[in-house]
């Protein structure tokens, strides 16, 4: 059976039942540095690049800077730049055999971040609700 609903009246406001406040629990106050912090981190990520790089890394162990430029599909000292600036911030690390740095994901920072952003006690895994989604995260060990 198809219902059809009422449109709301003039200003798209829901009736005044329904604006009734809810109860807050306590709020805890988000750190000054840890907002910083987090700020960095997502201007960080809001590059392409960036994010390919750590797209990459999560599906390889390892990747050398010119398997990281043929994948790209750009030049070493721009795939550098964009490395120098993703290990500065702790997200990745490097290794170097030789003349050749060897890149991989740096997993404590990432844990770091969720924990920041999501208010985390534990220092491994995480379970937090939106609407219809469940974010969650936990340490694989091998």
């Amino acid at each position: 059976m198809i219902q059809s609903i009422a449109p709301p009246k003039r200003g798209g406001r829901p009736a005044a039942s329904n604006l009734e406040p809810r109860p807050l629990n306590k709020l805890t106050q988000l750190d000054d540095d840890v907002a910083e912090d987090l700020v960095q981190c997502f201007k960080l990520f809001a590059d392409k690049t960036r994010l390919r790089i750590l797209h990459y890394l999560m599906q390889q162990k390892e990747m050398h800077v010119r398997a990281l430029c043929t994948a790209l599909e750009q030049s070493q000292p721009a795939v550098s730049h964009h490395l120098a600036l993703l290990r500065v911030a702790g997200f990745i690390d490097s290794r170097r055999d030789g003349k050749h740095n060897y890149y991989h994901l740096a997993p404590k920072r990432f844990h770091e971040l969720l924990r920041q952003l999501f208010g985390s006690k534990s220092a491994e895994g995480s379970l937090q609700v939106f609407e219809n989604y469940v974010l969650t995260y936990a340490k694989i060990t091998k």
